[in-house]
């Protein structure tokens, strides 16, 4: 049924367009003259959705006459708009269409449809997205979202022109998840959320980035002065342990944050900055500001690590070998293989600057296994040369992460049967951290290398914290004196005295040793009068390339046989 329609230019009822009652949307039409529009025709659901939706949002004759007007000026035959009321209790969203209708060209159409469940759907699901459902902070993208309008606010306001993000992440958590269980895992992500929450400020935002890492933006008023005085009052959240259940928890985090200038620094990079930061911040165990030039120091490390996996690729990687001295004959013992890297552009790159990014990128694992592989090819290269089996030895450096990542017992085994090498020609050096962080793991690694034949020797002996009781359970055949302690004994008393006391640890435990940064003679003479077994250092040779070292080996062979 038409109802009879009152607009500011006309007000008429038509019964030849009686079809728009049909019509299961919102529809009404209107007639223009090019300086006035009239509303010819309407259905009761037009009359529902216009009147409901109200003047405040703009949904008006006047606003609707204006469009028409601007169309058949300009000639267009279709508008579509999306028209949202200003209600924030209870949203309305509406899909105006306007199109010319007849052939005389004067008559437009204008439907409507109610997108409100759509539109309240939508933002729903949106919220949901942004929103961490176990804290109901903002996750990762919300805080981006809300970080970039709130910078947007600060630069149009004028006010502060400086502010900070600041990252905390939790020690620890996925030991408690495997331990006590994912839902105790929950309880404590909950637990630490209230008490960040209860330590921010209201113009400052909290935000969950991932499982165990929590991010605080915060408006700054004296540049970088403030931020370490926020880190530590997020910091205080953990001084209390947090109960779960039946257990206390003490919870360590790792702080970082980094400084950003509105006008200069986009949001997204000083988060990224601030990460960086997070990563020092974990090694260090305390909180970390980003330095400016850290970025360009992790691109080195992305270019280096790329340049490295090409290397491995192409051969580019040698081993040269530093020969080990029995300090009672001072005749040669064996070598210790060092891998070297002649990159064809930037020259010699040390093992201090590529093995870390092996480490971190996991190339560390090929790399270890072409180290066992080249030098077990060198014993039988040499083996093959002297037309018999030698009695040196080759020790070869092995790092903790490939152990964790890697089938280390098996690689030995490639290695050695590849070249049809005896076990006891080849020595496993790992770091002292390899025993700290899984003991019972490496006891059962060690076990099954000596399985193997192989000797296993503990590298860098004292610049860690080996448990001396367990350190008598392994396998362990050599203790290798750190440099940082030989290098300084005959100046030093507090070094020399640490040298002794490692060597009567030593034969106590019936294990040789080698003393290593070995670079005057009075040095090797005080070491041979304490009992160490070998010697490695500048004074008896730097690290030589194959053929040198095979020179070395045969200048000692015939002093030997002189």
């Amino acid at each position: 049924m038409l109802a009879r329609v009152s607009t500011p230019h006309v007000s008429i009822a038509v019964a030849e367009f009686a079809w728009l009652a049909a019509l299961p949307i919102a529809g009404a039409l209107f007639r223009t003259d090019l300086n006035s529009v009239e509303r010819v025709a309407a259905n009761d659901k037009f009359e529902h959705l216009a009147l409901g939706f109200g003047r405040s949002s703009g949904l008006d004759m006047a606003s609707i006459a204006d469009r028409i007007l601007a169309m058949a000026r300009d000639k267009r035959d279709t508008l579509v708009e999306c028209w949202r009321s200003d209600d924030m209790i209870n949203p309305r969203e509406l899909e105006i269409s306007i199109a010319r209708f007849g052939i005389t060209g004067d008559m437009f159409l204008l439907s409507m449809f109610d997108r409100t469940a759509e539109a309240v759907n939508r933002a729903s699901l949106r919220r949901e997205m942004l929103s961490d459902s176990l804290t109901g902070f903002c996750n990762r993208t919300g805080f981006e979202e809300q970080v970039e309008d709130a910078v947007g606010k600060m630069l149009v306001s004028g006010g502060s022109a400086a502010y900070a993000i600041i990252l905390v992440d939790l020690a620890r958590f996925s030991r408690v998840n495997e331990s006590v269980g994912a839902v105790a895992g929950d309880e404590l992500i909950i637990t630490v959320a209230r008490r960040l929450n209860a330590r921010i400020r209201s113009n400052e935002i909290l935000g969950r980035l991932g499982s165990n890492e929590f991010a605080l933006f915060v408006q700054l008023d004296n540049d970088t002065a403030d931020i370490a005085k926020i880190a530590q009052r997020l910091g205080d959240a953990f001084v209390e342990p947090c109960k779960l259940s039946n257990l206390e928890i003490q919870v360590e985090c790792a702080l970082a944050g980094a400084l950003g200038i509105i006008s200069q620094d986009e949001p997204t990079d000083t988060l990224r900055h601030a990460q960086i930061a997070l990563k020092q911040a974990k090694s260090s165990k305390s909180f970390k500001l980003y330095a400016a030039g850290s970025v360009d120091m992790e691109r080195r490390r992305f270019s280096l690590e790329t340049d490295l996996r090409r290397a491995l690729q192409r051969g580019e990687l040698k081993l040269h070998y530093q020969p080990l001295v029995d300090l009672d004959s001072g005749s040669l013992s064996g070598f210790e293989a060092l891998a070297r890297w002649d990159h064809p552009d930037h020259g010699p790159i040390s093992p201090v600057d590529f093995i870390p990014v092996a480490e971190e990128s996991g190339l560390i694992v090929p790399l270890g296994r072409w180290a066992l592989e080249e030098a077990a090819r060198t014993i039988s290269k040499w083996d093959a040369r002297l037309n018999r089996q030698q009695d040196f030895r080759i020790s070869v450096n092995m790092s903790a992460v490939q152990m964790q990542r890697d089938d280390v017992v098996e690689a030995v085994s490639q290695a050695l049967d590849g070249e049809r090498v005896a076990g006891n020609r080849m020595t496993i050096e790992l770091t002292e951290s390899a025993f700290i962080n899984d003991p019972v793991r490496a006891k059962k690694l060690l076990d099954a290398l000596k399985c193997l034949d192989t000797d296993v020797a503990m590298d860098d002996f004292g610049t860690g914290y080996s448990n001396l009781a367990f350190l008598q359970q392994l396998p362990i055949d050599v203790l290798k004196i750190d440099r940082s302690f030989v290098t300084e004994m005959t100046v030093n008393k507090d070094k020399r005295a640490i040298v002794r006391t490692v060597l009567s640890l030593a034969r106590a435990l019936g294990m040789k040793t080698t003393a290593e940064g070995i670079e005057c003679e009075e040095t090797s003479l005080i070491l041979r009068r304490l009992g160490c077994s070998d010697g490695q250092g500048y004074y008896y040779a730097r690290p030589l390339c194959e053929d040198d070292a095979y020179a070395f080996l045969m200048a000692d062979k015939a002093v030997l046989t002189a």
